[in-house]
């Protein structure tokens, strides 16, 4: 009998690692689809006052207590940790990892970070499938659309979807290429948060700025971009940190691509620039929202050469 095989029939035990946003929504719908054993590790939850912690508690999540305690006899470890933590956690998790045990890393990361932490997991004996979450995570939870990718990829699908990960497609027998999609496609999505705080402060501290979302309309037809406006916005305040980190992988991808990473780079800079004006008032309207930022001093923070 293969080492696959009898890894697929021990009792399933999952190791969550990392439990900020993404964490902790796939904790509660993990035990919501019925796995028995889901523990949490996150570097934080020694801290008391930290917000993974504090959830944790919150949650009445099975907290372990370290990494080497989550990962080991875990026949499933889920990384959903912050861009910069992605290969230690990899390297860490790999000195515990049980023989044929799926490592699926949800990491937002250029695919040389990727086979960088795969090489730590597999050379373990684990088995690497990565994961390129396509949208974001609050809507569709566990059943969000993501690719996965490796050579694990396919066997691992059939067990990923009777976990709850409904949205997903396998995508390429190669480590990196759907971290690569995922990639190009925060450039886009980060880079349009990035440009609607800069257009539309500057817009509101000048008068103007339903002037420019009126512009907005008739160039790109959509429901409500005040709306759309608030809501990218707001995203920047509340994980602006998080999203530089990512930002700084997506350029080490457009860089590897052979394009000078200009817009990647200024969008993980303006990201930085806005966690720390953050966080942003829950819910509130577009103009609320902009003054809230203004009022913080955040306008004259950065200054033009």
């Amino acid at each position: 009998m293969s080492g696959g095989r009898r890894a697929a029939q021990r009792p399933q035990r999952i190791a969550l690692l990392g439990y900020g946003e993404v964490g902790q929504i796939l904790e509660k719908d993990l035990r919501a689809a019925g796995a028995r054993e889901v523990v949490i590790w996150d570097r934080l939850l020694p801290t008391p006052a930290s917000a993974p912690s504090r959830a944790a508690a919150a949650a009445e999540a099975r907290i372990a207590s370290s990494m080497a305690a989550a990962v080991s006899d875990s026949t499933l470890i889920i990384s959903a940790v912050t861009a910069a933590n992605c290969v230690p956690a990899a390297r860490e998790a790999a000195g515990s990892i049980s023989p044929d045990a799926i490592y699926f890393d949800l990491n937002s990361v250029a695919p040389q970070t990727k086979r960088a932490a795969a090489a730590a997991v597999e050379m373990a004996g684990g088995r690497y499938v990565e994961a390129a979450v396509m949208s974001p995570i609050a809507p569709k939870r566990i059943g969000s659309p993501m690719l996965i990718g490796g050579p694990h990829a396919s066997a691992f699908e059939p067990r990923a979807r009777q976990l709850g990960f409904t949205g997903l497609k396998v995508f390429d027998a190669a480590v990196g290429r759907a971290s690569a999609a995922k990639m190009c496609r925060s450039v886009m999505i980060k880079g349009l948060e990035a440009l609607f705080a800069e257009s539309l402060l500057a817009a509101r501290r000048h008068g103007v700025e339903q002037t420019v979302l009126e512009s907005l309309r008739d160039l790109f037809p959509a429901e409500d971009w005040e709306r759309i406006a608030a809501y990218m916005i707001s995203r920047s305040l509340q994980h602006g940190s998080r999203r530089a980190e990512e930002m700084r992988e997506a350029a080490h991808a457009v860089a590897d691509a052979g394009i000078d990473p200009l817009m990647s780079l200024a969008c993980a800079a303006r990201q930085e620039w806005a966690a720390a004006r953050g966080p942003a008032p829950v819910a509130a309207p577009l103009a609320e929202l902009l003054d809230a930022v203004l009022g913080s001093g955040g306008a004259r923070t950065m200054e033009v050469a």
